[in-house]
């Protein structure tokens, strides 16, 4: 993959805004520009009786992470979330590696997940997992239980975890002034209508969503996604064969853009799709995506039906001041696999982690430099997933018969295992040369079929 030429990908580069070079003089007399970034433990002052006060707008996997971070550093941390028993519209997909990184207790994740079952538009079915070691697996979690787990630790940690709903805040007009924050508060002394509260804080963290507000309050930048599924009850002998089993359907009658999915819970199973291109037949994708499984869901009723947006792409601006964006509310969902929980609470934990490092535990104040280096560490670190996966989604997800191709090619044992130790672990892994050779004349071939068999369609549809 590292010799493919990639476009510069949307929403991972530089603020114009920030200055970032400055210009010095060689032994030569010649001019050359040298990098650098404010550092708040050099130059920023130290507080006066009180330490930094950090806000952290939302509640899920980024902002419980970031909260718990920032608490545990020395910040006085405020966590504000409007619904602390919100069931988000999610696949509900961990890796493994997030189990340990986290340290999340097993007793929440619903299923582990060791086969997979992806099937084309033609109703050919491949078996994914057939690498996968013992002890390693796929969790399946929902988000009302992992997003309390996570908030609930923060508080354990010393965070201040509100709940609220934030309307807006008021900017700081010079760089020791305080962002003031207005939300309301539901605390359940002042009624359903809750009351207005004001809250002066140095930095805030918006993990607040694709809808974010604190993007907004930034001019972050727009993106556009949808996303619909439904939890379904099945009965309980249907329900023993996704044990341990999801499923997903590609075909432009689930998605033209995006893929359709089973995935199983503790108790029911959760069925969506989401496409970007088609958005006002979100539904007609949704009936298809269950009549692709009627077989296996038969005599299943609908328990819930849920719709949530999620981003395509990282915004444009995902830092200002010392504001800075994480998880959905940045954009930090792949392409191809729409994969989001782990880079929401990652993004949040190396957010906060930039602002204690900077902020000396603290005692400092900390400046749009001490954020920027989350921002720099994160794209070093992830940007090579994002690209890769926005490639395939281009490459596979473009027509029916490339769907084809890319489910025939999801039965190579090689490809397999590079799929599941890429997302196991969140790294590009590295290939073997011969095998990668073999790949991509196998991918060539099989892209080679998929054009010769959508010619032939062609022709049957004349």
């Amino acid at each position: 993959m590292s010799s493919i030429a990639f476009k510069p990908f949307t929403g991972l580069r530089r603020s114009s805004a920030v200055p970032t070079t400055t210009i010095t003089t060689n032994s030569t007399g010649l001019s050359k520009a040298v990098k650098f970034h404010a550092s708040a433990a050099k130059t920023s002052p130290k507080l006066s009786n009180r330490n930094l006060r950090v806000a952290v707008i939302g509640g899920g996997p980024a902002g419980g992470s970031a909260a718990e971070t920032l608490a545990k550093g020395g910040i006085e941390t405020f966590l504000i979330e409007r619904k602390l028993d919100n069931c988000k519209p999610c696949g509900g997909a961990i890796p493994l590696c997030m189990v340990g990184e986290f340290d999340l207790p097993l007793d929440i994740i619903d299923r582990r997940v060791t086969k997979m079952k992806m099937i084309s538009p033609s109703n050919i079915a491949v078996d994914i997992g057939q690498t996968l070691k013992p002890h390693e697996y796929i969790g399946m979690v929902r988000r009302e239980v992992l997003d309390a787990y996570l908030r609930d630790r923060a508080k354990e940690n010393g965070a201040n975890v509100i709940n609220g709903l934030f309307l807006k805040m008021d900017m700081p007009q010079r760089w020791d002034e305080p962002y003031v924050l207005h939300y309301t508060e539901y605390d359940g002394k002042k009624g359903a209508m809750g009351e207005k509260v004001s809250l002066e804080v140095d930095a805030v963290i918006g993990a607040d969503g694709a809808n974010s507000r604190v993007a907004k309050a930034i001019n972050a930048g727009d993106y556009d996604y949808a996303i619909a599924f439904q939890r379904i009850k099945i009965p309980d002998e249907k329900m023993v064969y996704y044990e341990n089993l999801a499923e997903m359907y590609v075909g432009d009658d689930v998605s033209p853009d995006f893929y359709g999915w089973v995935f199983p819970k503790c108790d029911h199973v959760a069925v969506g799709t989401g496409t970007v291109t088609h958005k006002s037949d979100i539904k007609k994708f949704q009936l298809a995506t269950r009549n692709r499984a009627k077989d296996k869901i038969l005599g299943g009723k609908i328990i819930r039906v849920e719709a949530h947006p999620i981003p395509e792409h990282p915004r444009p601006r995902r830092l200002s001041g010392r504001v800075a964006l994480v998880g959905d509310a940045a954009g930090y969902v792949t392409k191809c696999s729409g994969e989001g929980i782990y880079f929401a609470a990652k993004s949040g934990r190396m957010c906060a982690e930039a602002i204690v490092e900077g902020s000396q535990h603290g005692k400092k104040m900390v400046d749009e430099g001490d954020l920027r280096k989350y921002l720099e560490k994160w794209d070093k670190t992830y940007w090579p997933t994002y690209k890769v996966l926005d490639v395939l989604q281009k490459v596979f997800y473009r027509s029916n018969p490339a769907r084809e191709a890319f489910v025939e090619m999801c039965a190579d044992e090689y490809v397999q295992k590079m799929t599941f130790d890429s997302y196991l672990y969140k790294t590009v892994a590295p290939g073997n040369p011969l095998e990668d050779l073999k790949l991509a004349v196998n991918t060539i071939g099989s892209l080679v079929r998929a054009n010769a068999l959508r010619k032939e369609m062609e022709k049957l549809n004349v």
